[in-house]
């Protein structure tokens, strides 16, 4: 009887060149360091450089391979740059990890309240960020034969939940994006999936948080069914199956991740 699967596809990526936007630090570091623990050549694209250079030093005196180039993704000569700098470096671009976004340092207040020029950096960061990113690895991957995109959204915009309105909008955002970008690279045999996390205790989010979630813990882990904090590992499941030939023929998707809590 023949195989029912000829392409018998394995969870590998063991030399996959993966590049994550803003993977120096919080949940992006936790991406890089385990990319290339999974043997994949990561392009850490952080825009704090130093952090970048940081990062990289540990990876590769651990005997993985990173490459640190620092990355403004509201930038299209910077992401172009990093395209080029990682293409040129590695021959291949297989997978983006479009992690990089403003989150943990915007206050929480009212919709009404928050100022146009942050409105518009979020954007810029969180939406057209993704974009730019995308279109300058997009004629590596194609002239490949294909690759991976991976956005990263956020289970906010399952609940609708307040108080960063910018945020949560540039995050549903994202969701479209993803949707409708995988259908104009599906002949290039390129997937877009896209991952929503729920609050997450990243190093970043455990600096920057006030008091809110603390205060109101008992009631947020309440409402999941798995009753404990999420850590950035929570994640990397997800991220590596999205990215291996185990998930070849899914795109389009969001895989939303935050312990049934939104039941997406």
């Amino acid at each position: 009887m023949a195989d029912i699967s000829s392409t018998k596809p394995k969870l590998d990526l063991k030399d996959r060149v993966i590049v994550v936007t803003g993977g120096a630090k919080g949940i992006g570091k936790v991406y890089s360091t385990r990319l290339a623990e999974a043997g994949a050549r990561v392009v850490i694209a952080d825009i704090d450089g130093e952090a970048n250079e940081t990062l990289a030093k540990a990876i590769n005196g651990a005997g993985g391979q990173a490459l640190p180039r620092a990355t403004d993704v509201s930038s299209p000569e910077s992401t172009q740059a990093m395209a080029d700098a990682a293409a040129k470096a590695f021959g291949r671009i297989d997978g983006l990890v479009n992690n990089a976004s403003l989150m943990s340092v915007l206050a929480r207040r009212s919709w009404f309240e928050i100022p146009v020029e942050e409105w518009d950096r979020v954007m810029a960061v969180n939406l057209r960020g993704i974009f730019l990113c995308c279109r300058a690895v997009y004629p590596q991957m194609k002239k490949q034969g294909g690759g991976k995109i991976i956005n990263i959204s956020s289970s906010r915009v399952w609940e609708g939940t307040p108080n960063r309105l910018h945020y949560t909008t540039s995050k549903a955002g994202v969701v479209g994006l993803t949707r409708a970008l995988a259908r104009e690279v599906g002949d290039d045999n390129i997937t877009v999936n896209s991952i929503s996390p729920g609050f997450t205790l990243s190093e970043t989010q455990v600096a920057n948080s006030s008091n809110a979630y603390v205060a109101n813990k008992a009631m947020a882990l309440a409402n999941k069914s798995l009753k404990r904090d999420q850590v950035p590992d929570d994640l990397v499941g997800a991220l590596l199956f999205l990215l291996s030939d185990m998930s070849n023929y899914i795109t389009g998707q969001t895989i939303n991740i935050d312990g049934g809590h939104m039941m997406h």
